[in-house]
């Protein structure tokens, strides 16, 4: 969970320093945009090819590589003084990140009876989210107050805490056996649908939330000092949404992906319709915090059952499809930033996240009751 809580921090602390980045490098807004965008396309690029080629490699030992790199990185980007520099401490951390969630997720739910896979992946969300609640928004506070080097230097210190205790923690088991292995319900069907489901929401939400610091503060009128908070409130409603969400995902895995799909929808599309009103703005950034979180995490569940092959390789595969949506989505905005200005952009996430709603619905009609009768009688 510490883990899972610096890799998500890490990517996504730039969401709440664009500003003061910006200023600082002397670089444009969308410029420290693609900080996000080059993150999430090194994953997308890189998640199953370095999955393939670790596959031979104990979960224990690629933990411990990935943990260090990002330690390294992380204290690279602390010291960076140029655009440059923090650009490669951003896709050195990417590189690790790509390999983390692949290993992570299968070594997680090794440890425990298949009966409770998805209550695990539950949990490990948990540790993500919390990057979210806290990560963020402590971080972003820090960055306004301390400098925005300051929270990275301290994703230093908890990197190195999370490989210290994998490195005491973890067995040594050897790769492909036991029942994490591979999906518990093999269906290639149902893994393309999931797979489209994860790139159209991490499409629709980071064409928006990538620039959520101006929204905010240009769109809503609130101050900057009030995005740590607002931020936090997001994270707050993420943690409830995996909460409520994680102890059906062993029961009902395809409704806990389409009912977040559709509150993000809606979320969207209220901050686009109203964002100007300011209570309506956090109803609607607490309902996108509702629904982001538990759609990854259900993704996850739903990519470790109906794996057609190697666990690894499909949550790799799982993996690559949310950070392309990340990419994706943060150049979207980034390209039409400039003529739909940052309200226009959370339409055009909607739209994207329409379509997974879309893409959705036949495997929650057909595919989805046959899957959580299984998961009933088991």
């Amino acid at each position: 969970m510490l883990a899972a809580f610096t890799f998500n921090s890490t990517e996504n602390l730039p969401v709440g320093l664009l500003t003061n980045v910006s200023h600082d490098l002397r670089v444009p807004l969308a410029a420290v945009g693609y900080l996000v965008t080059g993150y999430g396309l090194t994953v997308a690029v890189f998640s199953l090819p370095l999955a393939r080629a670790t596959r031979a490699v104990p979960h224990r030992h690629v933990l411990g590589g990935v943990l260090a790199v990002l330690v390294v990185a992380s204290l690279a980007s602390a010291l960076a003084g140029s655009y440059g520099v923090l650009l490669a401490a951003r896709l050195a951390t990417a590189l690790a990140q790509a390999l983390f969630w692949a290993v992570m997720g299968p070594a997680a739910v090794g440890l425990f009876p298949p009966s409770r896979r998805g209550r695990v992946i539950g949990l490990l969300s948990v540790g993500g989210s919390l990057a979210t609640a806290l990560g963020v928004p402590a971080g972003t506070w820090l960055g306004r107050h301390a400098g925005w080097q300051a929270p990275f230097a301290v994703l230093t210190v908890l990197g190195a805490a999370a490989l210290v205790l994998a490195a005491a923690c973890l067995p040594t088991s050897r790769p492909g056996t036991g029942h994490a292995a591979y999906g518990a319900a093999p269906d290639r069907r149902g893994f393309a649908v999931v797979l489209a489901t994860t790139a159209l929401s991490g499409t629709g939400a980071y064409t928006g939330f990538t620039y959520i610091e101006t929204f905010l503060t240009h769109v809503s009128g609130f101050s900057g000092a009030a995005v740590s908070p607002l931020l936090f409130v997001f994270g707050i409603a993420a943690l409830a949404g995996i909460a409520a969400a994680g102890p059906l995902l062993d029961r009902l895995p395809w409704t806990m992906l389409a009912v977040p799909v559709a509150l993000q929808t809606v979320a969207m599309l209220g901050l686009w319709a109203a964002g100007s009103v300011r209570w309506v703005t956090v109803v609607m950034l607490a309902l996108l915090g509702l629904a982001v979180a538990p759609v990854v995490m259900a993704a996850q569940a739903l990519v470790l059952r109906v794996a057609p092959g190697r666990t690894e390789t499909a949550v790799a595969a799982n993996s690559a499809a949310f950070n392309s949506g990340v990419a994706l989505g943060a150049l979207t905005g980034g390209l039409t930033l400039p003529l739909v200005a940052v309200r226009g952009t959370f339409l055009i996430g909607a739209l994207a996240t329409v379509v997974a709603l879309v893409l959705l619905s036949p495997a929650v009609r057909g595919t989805a009751p046959r899957a959580e009768t299984r998961s009933s009688d088991g």
